[in-house]
């Protein structure tokens, strides 16, 4: 197996080939000084443990911690200053070492490669004092720290990193700059009879501000089943609101920033509303941000959503041959996607609405849905390969699983409209239309939905309702056509979307 290289200021470190090069020239350093560096990099600014340097530098030995110290010591005179002037190592205090990602001289390729946020997840507090619970409420911890490592967009410092404020209880904002991270995740454990009570904290490292809080109480006896539980909702709730403070972070502090990170956040942000002019600048946006970075899964993928949501939303296309360029885009992000699930998920829904691979596009939505079940938008992915081409009933439980872990988040109108979409197919169109108008109430913008409602009123007969949501749809949509929609969805099994068609022909759309 190859080893990435990593890039950083005038830096290049190739692992395969135990060499480190400054503007192609290469730096004399030991393998054991390799070694280090490489584990620094690869925690992608965020703290590494002394523990884990030590395995690294020494693997299956054990030795004083004096000779990592000397090994640091060696690594920073090798490196010199960074471009700001100051150390590339930082020493985070009790704990271990982290490389500060800074930027290199403007214009350079490095600058288009800024770190992904970090988190840390620390111990949470036992507010009762029982060895139970302080087990319990550890092995939440650890589970939480595993099933966040699972996100791609973000990194989870080590267990041994954050446990080395175990009992003691600092400022977060302290807290956060030892660990170089953006985010903190804390939490408590109280007991009340037979009942636990765990409560979990999002916490802005630079600012102190909780952007998320919540509780969760379960019985004594079922302890597996209550952390599993835990688990799971912690996990899917963090990533949204992470993903959403990094979108408001990159408007106010980097503006205009060219880094593909930055494009990815402002793209991410146009494509979330729906709308076909905010679509457009995305993809223009995600296609700037590929002239840097060609191979950029994350910016492969979005680019393949972008052009699939026109396709089966029944915008106007793109460019001359937007399918093929769809398809193109998806089958590189799916070469690059290095089992990330999101971009899995984006890259196999193109296949699926525009490229028709159908057995391709659900081998590749199922993966994903492996790599990460805690990642809403893979979940709901899974539901729509199942929706068009595979159980109705998997298609159900996936998209109430993602409503019921982080119901009225943002996107929940995917799995709600989901929901409504097997109900039109079985015919339940009461049900249809109950879903159908929570989707519209969490996102107005999203086409399918109004759809749904067109159609199920039709079919009940409630045709001044269906006239309105009619209405409504061409404001959004002036050009939509039955025809148009048609072409947008997948053709595996016709009858999957025939009572949606017929009930948009009753209430008066136009046939193309």
């Amino acid at each position: 197996m190859v080893e990435p290289l990593h890039a950083f200021g005038d830096f290049l470190l190739d692992p395969d080939r135990g060499l480190l090069r400054r503007n192609g020239e290469t730096v004399a350093l030991g393998h054991r000084g390799l070694r280090l560096l490489q584990a620094l990099l690869e925690a992608r600014g965020g703290v590494v443990s002394k523990a884990e340097l030590m395995e690294r530098g020494w693997p299956h030995t054990i030795v004083e911690e004096s000779n990592l110290t000397v090994q640091i010591a060696a690594l920073r005179k090798a490196l010199g200053p960074a471009p700001d002037g100051r150390e590339w190592i930082t020493t985070i205090p009790r704990t271990g070492y982290r490389l500060v990602i800074a930027s290199a001289r403007p214009g350079r390729a490095a600058d288009l490669l800024p770190t992904r946020p970090t988190l840390a997840v620390l111990p949470f507090t036992n507010l009762d004092g029982g060895p139970d619970q302080d087990y319990f409420a550890d092995g939440v911890v650890n589970d939480i720290i595993t099933a966040l490592s699972l996100f791609r967009s973000f990194a989870v410092v080590s267990r041994h990193s954050s446990f080395a404020y175990k009992g003691s209880f600092p400022d977060v904002r302290l807290v956060a700059k030892e660990l170089g991270v953006s985010y903190l995740l804390q939490g408590s454990v109280r007991r009340s009879g037979n009942r636990l009570r765990i409560s979990a904290q999002l916490v802005d490292g630079d600012s102190g501000i909780h952007l998320w809080a919540q509780s969760f109480d379960g019985e004594i006896g079922d302890l597996f089943n209550f952390q599993d539980r835990i688990t799971e909702s912690v996990a899917t709730r963090v990533e949204p609101h992470i993903q959403t403070a990094e979108i408001e972070r990159s408007r106010r502090e980097r503006s205009g920033s060219i880094a593909a990170y930055d494009i990815y956040l402002q793209a991410l942000a146009k494509i979330s509303t729906e709308a076909e002019r905010d679509n457009a600048e995305a993809y223009a946006l995600l296609m700037k941000g590929l002239e840097a970075e060609p191979d950029n899964a994350l910016l492969l993928s979005h680019a393949a959503w972008a052009l699939e949501h026109r396709h089966t939303m029944g915008w106007p296309p793109l460019g001359e041959d937007d399918l093929g360029e769809c398809a193109a885009l998806a089958r590189r992000g799916l070469e690059h996607a290095a089992g990330d699930a999101i971009v899995m998920a984006h890259c196999g829904v193109a296949m699926l609405q525009t490229a028709k691979e159908y057995d391709w596009a659900v081998a590749v939505l199922q993966s994903a849905a492996e790599a990460n079940p805690n990642n809403l938008m893979v979940v709901v992915r899974a539901g729509l390969a199942h929706l068009h081409c595979g159980s109705l009933d998997e298609a159900l439980a996936h998209f109430e699983r993602a409503n019921r872990l982080s119901p009225g988040d943002r996107g929940a109108h995917f799995s709600l409209c989901g929901i409504a979409d097997v109900h039109m197919i079985r015919g339940d169109y009461d049900e249809a239309t109950s879903w159908a108008a929570r989707a519209l109430a969490s996102n107005p913008n999203f086409d399918p939905t109004l759809w749904v409602l067109i159609a199920a009123n039709a079919h009940l007969g409630c045709m001044e309702e269906a006239h309105r949501y009619l209405r409504a749809l061409k404001r959004l949509t002036p050009a939509v056509t039955i025809v148009r929609i048609k072409t947008g969805q997948p053709a595996k099994d016709p009858k999957r979307i025939a009572a949606l068609l017929e009930g948009l022909r009753r209430a008066g759309l136009e046939e193309g």
